[in-house]
């Protein structure tokens, strides 16, 4: 069991040495890419030759997790290294409070040169025009290229320093390369760079000569995929693979410009169940929702061929990423360093890894707030008034016969409650963060006004 102590000494480990010349960061956060979808992930359709060179050529963390899987919960805890409820974004599209302090806040203060490009969705209000003004609420990041949200795959804007908006007319990964490549081009100082790309996020449509890449009904289903009213089809399965397909391609194009002194790291907000045990979106402790590609290439460091099955979740990254730039994370980061692991030079990580959804979303079909903790073995979530789902992930890897009511895994039942209780003291996590009033539904909390947190928005909405 991971207990306190033990918690704190992994984030506290010490001090691995980081290359003599401080790396670049390159951080490639397509939106919505479950790690299924990838080939080097074992994926039979999906054709990512990029990405699967990328993996042959660093370190595959299989075990990658979004603590809380959904969007703006999931970017707040990758910049802050601070659980959800510690940062306050328990919602979609609440603003993430100027105060809190980020990754980018650390690296712009120790010389690096900050850079966002794409699709940022930390700033809450309206999501259209999506202007950000230069200051606090852009945390830390100096060079700016990004709209709040539009998941308008081919038709979108983005702004600068001026609410004068720049209009993109191609497939917007590949605008967003172009971009982030003239960043790469022109910074001579070491540099943090965010290409956040709104693909393979619903509406599922692909660019066409991708999309023709896959015939849905040639598509190898996955063994838990169960059809239903609303669930995404092999139609829209294949427009998501024709998505991944094309930001394989961009991400080909950035990984050509990286020298070997830069780390570039893969990942994704949260994965998408596109019919994994009937389901639609995240939101879901499924292995389909919280489970995200963790691919890190670093010629410098890192050797190729390599495979960890360390546990490597969103809050992990910003404590992990500021000591392989040798800056200390701040006491303030809950998440652990895994620097040790990604050089190869320590095996020390947590055992387990912690969830958290704090409200309803009839949109998803989330019924309510939920926890969950999973270890390399076992998967267990559970709502505030009762358990919810158990499953051996050895015995059931599609997670399709749920142990909770299972007479002879009651014993399984309290011990995996008794990690779950343990992970929600040490984080200082607690049932009265939830909310049970659907606030997300409809675009609630972006069609009105601007709110930092739940109470704010239900208190101006009974004015």
């Amino acid at each position: 069991m991971v207990t306190r102590r033990s918690f704190l000494a992994l984030s506290a480990a010490a001090a691995v040495a980081a290359p003599a010349k401080r790396p670049n960061i390159l951080f490639i956060l397509p939106d919505q890419l479950r790690s299924q979808a990838l080939g080097c992930m074992g994926n039979p359709d999906c054709k990512t030759p990029n990405i699967d060179r990328m993996a042959s050529e660093g370190l595959v963390l299989p075990n990658t997790f979004a603590n809380t899987p959904v969007c703006c919960p999931a970017r707040a805890n990758i910049l802050t290294g601070t659980y959800t409820h510690r940062n306050g974004m328990v919602a979609n599209d609440l603003r993430l409070r100027e105060s809190q302090l980020t990754i980018a806040d650390e690296l712009a203060r120790a010389g690096y040169r900050t850079g966002y490009i794409g699709k940022w969705h930390l700033d809450g209000g309206p999501r259209m025009p999506g202007f950000v003004p230069p200051g606090p609420r852009r945390h830390g990041f100096q060079f700016w290229a990004a709209n709040e949200c539009a998941h308008t795959h081919f038709k979108t804007q983005y702004f600068r320093d001026t609410p004068d908006p720049i209009p993109v007319r191609k497939y917007e990964a590949e605008a967003w390369t172009d971009i982030a490549l003239d960043f790469i081009k022109e910074t001579r100082q070491p540099y943090f760079l965010m290409v956040s790309m709104g693909p393979p996020h619903d509406p599922y449509k692909a660019p066409p000569e991708f999309a023709k890449m896959y015939d849905p009904a040639k598509l190898t289903m996955r063994p838990n995929y169960q059809p239903g009213p609303g669930v995404p089809g092999p139609e829209q399965i294949a427009e998501y693979y024709g998505n991944v397909s094309a930001i394989d391609q961009q991400i080909g194009r950035l990984l050509a410009a990286a020298d070997d002194n830069t780390l570039v790291l893969l990942s994704s907000d949260h994965g998408d169940m596109l019919g994994s045990e009937g389901q639609r979106l995240k939101r879901k402790p499924w292995e389909e929702s919280i489970r995200v590609p963790g691919i890190i290439r670093f010629p410098a460091a890192v050797k190729t061929g390599r495979r960890s099955e360390a546990f490597f979740t969103h809050v992990d990254f910003a404590p992990t990423l500021l000591s392989l730039c040798g800056i200390k994370p701040p006491a303030k980061m809950q998440g652990a360093d895994l620097s040790g692991v990604i050089l190869g030079k320590s095996d020390k990580a947590p055992n387990s890894a912690f969830f958290q959804i704090f409200g309803p979303f009839q949109g998803d079909g989330t019924d309510d707030g939920w926890r969950g903790v999973r270890t390399s073995r076992y998967l267990y979530a559970r709502y505030e008034t009762k358990p919810w789902l158990l499953y051996d992930l050895e015995k059931d890897p599609f997670e399709m016969h749920n142990l909770v009511d299972d007479p002879g895994s009651q014993g399984l039942l309290k011990e995996m409650e008794s990690r779950l209780t343990a992970w929600m003291n040490q984080t200082g996590d607690s049932w009265k963060y939830d909310w049970h009033e659907l606030v997300e539904d409809k675009g609630r909390l972006y069609t009105g006004g601007t709110y930092y947190t739940v109470d704010e928005y239900l208190n101006a909405s009974k004015r």
